[in-house]
C-alpha cells in the first residue's frame, strides 16, 4: 500500500475519531462522578442541529457552535435535574434525551427551514474550515515527514486539535487538580466526599455541564466541519459507540484516545472500502457499513476484560440526616 494512501486512511481516522473522542471524554467526566449518562447520542445531536441552524441564519460558524454547546449543556443540565435532584433512574433519563433529541431536531428543522428536516447547507464562515499549520507548504514535497505533516498532521479544523488537546487537559484535571481528585472521589464514595463537607450535588452537576459542554462541541464538529449542516439522525450511534470505547479505555483519559482512535480506523476502513472483494466472496457496501458497529460488539466482549466502573455509579445519593 502506497504511503499517500495510507496517509488518506489515518487522516480519515483522525476526522472520523474526532467526534467518539470529545464523546468519550464527556462520558468520563460524569461517569467519573456516578452518574451515567447514555444520553451522549441525544446532546450530539441537539448540538449538531443548532450549532448548523444558528450558522446558517448568522452566517457565523463560532455563534453556531455557541448554541450548539449551549443545547447540549441543557439537556445535560435536564439529565442532571432528573437523576441528581429528583434521584431518577439515569439510565431512563439518558434514553429520554435521546428520544427528545431524536424527535425534536427534526420538527424544529421542518418548521424553521422546510428541507425535510434539514438544514440550508453551510459555506464560507458559516462552517469551519482547515488548519494549514506554518510550514505544511514548504515541507510538502519533503520525502517521507513531508507528506505526513501536510496530509496527516496538517489542513484539519481547529476543533481536531481542540478535541487532541482535551486529553492530555483532561488527565491533568482529574489526576492533577484538586477538583478532580474531588470528582473521582464522589463517583466510588460520595459518603466520604459529603462528611468532608463537600457539595455531593455541585460536583455532580458539575460534572454533566463539563460533559454537555463536551459533547456540544463533538454536535457542533459533525455538522460544521466534518459536514456542511445537520441531517436527520447525523449522529448515527457515535454516542453509543464513545460509551462502547469508553468501557473499552476502563475510564482513563490516555486509553478513550488509543479506543476512539481504533474507533475511528474502522470507519476510515469500512468507508474506503465500498463492496470489498475478499476473493471468495465480495461484502456489500451495507456489510461494510455495519462493520464498524460488529467490530465494537467483539472487541467489547472479547477483548475488554474486565472493565470496573466507578462503585457509586448509577446510583442516586441521599445526604443522611
Amino acid at each position: 500500500m502506497e504511503l499517500l494512501t495510507v496517509l488518506q486512511v489515518l487522516d480519515s481516522t483522525v476526522r472520523l475519531s474526532t467526534p467518539l473522542l470529545l464523546a468519550c471524554l464527556a462520558g468520563l467526566f460524569s461517569e467519573r462522578a456516578g452518574i451515567f449518562d447514555i444520553g451522549l447520542e441525544g446532546k450530539m445531536l441537539a448540538a449538531a442541529f443548532f450549532s448548523a441552524a444558528i450558522a446558517a441564519v448568522t452566517g457565523s460558524v463560532w455563534i453556531g457552535l455557541g448554541a450548539g454547546i449551549t443545547a447540549s449543556v441543557a439537556l445535560s443540565l435536564l439529565h442532571g435535574l432528573a437523576s441528581i435532584t429528583f434521584r431518577g433512574n439515569q439510565l431512563i433519563s439518558g434514553v429520554a434525551i435521546n428520544f427528545l433529541a431524536a424527535g425534536m431536531t427534526v420538527l424544529i428543522a421542518q418548521t424553521w427551514f422546510q428541507q425535510g428536516g434539514r438544514t440550508p447547507a453551510l459555506i464560507g464562515g458559516g462552517r469551519f474550515n482547515g488548519v494549514v499549520l506554518p510550514g505544511a507548504e514548504a515541507l510538502r514535497d519533503v520525502p517521507v515527514i513531508g507528506p505526513i505533516y501536510y496530509e496527516l498532521i496538517s489542513g484539519h479544523s481547529i476543533l481536531v486539535y481542540a478535541a487532541f488537546a482535551c486529553v492530555p487537559l483532561t488527565w491533568w484535571v482529574l489526576y492533577r487538580t484538586r477538583f478532580g481528585l474531588r470528582l473521582r472521589a464522589v463517583g466510588e464514595n460520595p459518603e466520604a466526599v459529603d462528611t468532608a463537607g463537600i457539595s455531593v450535588t455541585r460536583l455532580r452537576f458539575a460534572a454533566v455541564v463539563i460533559c454537555g459542554l463536551l459533547c456540544g462541541i463533538a454536535g457542533a464538529y459533525l455538522a460544521t466541519a466534518l459536514q456542511a449542516g445537520f441531517v436527520q439522525d447525523m449522529t448515527a450511534g457515535r454516542g453509543f459507540i464513545a460509551l462502547a470505547a469508553l468501557i473499552f479505555a476502563k475510564w482513563r483519559p490516555w486509553h478513550a484516545l488509543y479506543a476512539t482512535l481504533l474507533f475511528g480506523f474502522l470507519q476510515a476502513i469500512a468507508l474506503r472500502n465500498q463492496n470489498l472483494d475478499l476473493g471468495f466472496v465480495t461484502l456489500p457496501a451495507q456489510a461494510m457499513d455495519a462493520l464498524p458497529y460488529i467490530l465494537t460488539v467483539v472487541i467489547l466482549a472479547g477483548f475488554v476484560g474486565k472493565a470496573v466502573p466507578p462503585r457509586a455509579g448509577g446510583q442516586p445519593y441521599v445526604k443522611e440526616r
